[in-house]
């Protein structure tokens, strides 16, 4: 691997104060990228990777399509461009339709969704403009087969999935890659509260085939592979980083 392989690229991550998006932030410093932040949690510290510049961290809404312009705009007025875009903020949501509330359906599909939407429109623009930058917009093997009772996370991040493929056949001869990250469970605060379920814990555990959850970090490395001219040839793509989840099942026997 080059180790620099980002080196001075232009790199904006949503979802980076803590979790995958925290990671991805980081690895994609490592590698040389000008890394801006944004979340809508409040940062507890200034990030390593934000180099003293406390204007690379951001505070974003991502379902608010006109602060999502204003950060992009203000990210190409100072640097110029930008090469590439890892959108990580999401939230989880539990219960089957008819259980769930309409608004509770309706915020995750706006958080993970439409902000997802927001995002890739305002993202895509001076990438067009510059002619060359690559998304990747983080997913889920949940986009990919039905997982009981998240039915609106279910389809949120299905939606993701094709968002993806469908910007990638939109724009590719136009030198901008587009592609979907899909993890498994991964161990970041979003997924913590499932600790408290201990047979919970110990199926969604031996769903993978490693016999583990992801780590944060794993998840980073993939989705810098993605965003790198390493992946100049992949588009469109729903790349599976699940610990062997979706491979099949194993039977535990005890």
């Amino acid at each position: 691997m080059n180790c620099r392989r980002l080196e001075n690229k232009v790199m904006l991550v949503t979802g980076a104060a803590s979790g995958i998006g925290a990671a991805t932030a980081t690895r994609l410093a490592a590698e040389g990228a000008v890394v801006w932040g944004g979340d809508l949690a409040p940062w507890a510290e200034l990030p390593a990777w934000a180099a003293g510049d406390a204007a690379r961290c951001a505070r974003l809404d991502v379902t608010d399509d006109e602060a999502v312009a204003a950060l992009i705009e203000a990210i190409v007025a100072r640097e110029g461009r930008l090469d590439g875009v890892v959108h990580s903020a999401g939230v989880l949501g539990h219960g089957t339709l008819h259980e769930m509330a309409p608004a509770a359906v309706e915020r995750v599909l706006r958080i993970n969704l439409e902000g997802s939407l927001n995002v890739a429109r305002h993202a895509v623009k001076p990438m067009l403009a510059q002619g060359s930058g690559s998304m990747v917009l983080v997913a889920s093997v949940l986009g990919l087969h039905a997982h009981a009772g998240s039915v609106a996370y279910n389809v949120s991040k299905g939606g993701v999935v094709m968002l993806a493929k469908t910007l990638a056949v939109d724009y590719g001869t136009a030198g901008v890659r587009v592609n979907a990250l899909c993890p498994g469970f991964v161990e970041t605060p979003m997924t913590a509260p499932v600790a408290q379920y201990p047979a919970a814990l110990k199926q969604l555990t031996d769903w993978h085939a490693l016999g583990r959850f992801g780590r944060p970090e794993e998840m980073a490395a993939v989705a810098a592979f993605l965003v790198s001219d390493d992946a100049s040839f992949v588009t469109g793509h729903a790349m599976v980083a699940d610990g062997g989840w979706t491979a099949g099942q194993r039977v535990i026997v005890e």
